[in-house]
């Protein structure tokens, strides 16, 4: 069915490097940049995003990386993870509902820092220079989504 525009789903997931505002942000700003990358994702193709946080994670929504990002317009929605004994924490996952002409298996699905254990079938993603990373997302970032606890 390649060519006719469908919604299809992107998965990521990434871990912050503690309970923050700015590190849970930073990782989903990190995560989102490289899903919109891999994939030539547009924000007006977006249909909705759903994000999950561990439970470890509760000092910001991680959605808000989103809105920095300029997803003003697309739904948002944020929940916690399932706690199950063992698993990864500090760990934020989003899925990504986006009209694409591309095919499920054209799809990049990003998993990094310690999530990339979750899913090591998947390695389509070159290695990630975190700097120029971030130095994209400077430039992308809109100055008016503020974090929610006034920082």
């Amino acid at each position: 069915m390649s060519g006719e525009i469908q919604c299809r789903g992107i998965r990521g997931a990434t871990t912050a490097d503690a309970n923050t505002s700015e590190a849970i942000l930073e990782a989903t700003r990190q995560l989102l940049a490289l899903m919109i990358r891999q994939n030539g994702i547009e924000p007006g193709d977006v249909c909705s995003a759903i994000f999950t946080l561990t439970r470890d994670l509760d000092a910001e929504f991680p959605a808000l990386a989103a809105r920095q990002l300029g997803w003003m317009n697309v739904p948002l929605l944020c929940s916690y993870e399932l706690s199950i004994p063992g698993a990864l924490g500090r760990c934020v996952r989003v899925l990504i509902h986006w009209n694409t002409t591309k095919s499920a298996d054209e799809i990049v699905h990003v998993y990094v820092k310690e999530a990339s254990r979750l899913r090591p079938d998947l390695d389509k993603l070159p290695p990630v220079d975190w700097n120029e990373l971030e130095s994209w997302i400077e430039s992308h970032l809109d100055e008016s989504a503020r974090p929610s606890r006034g920082q």
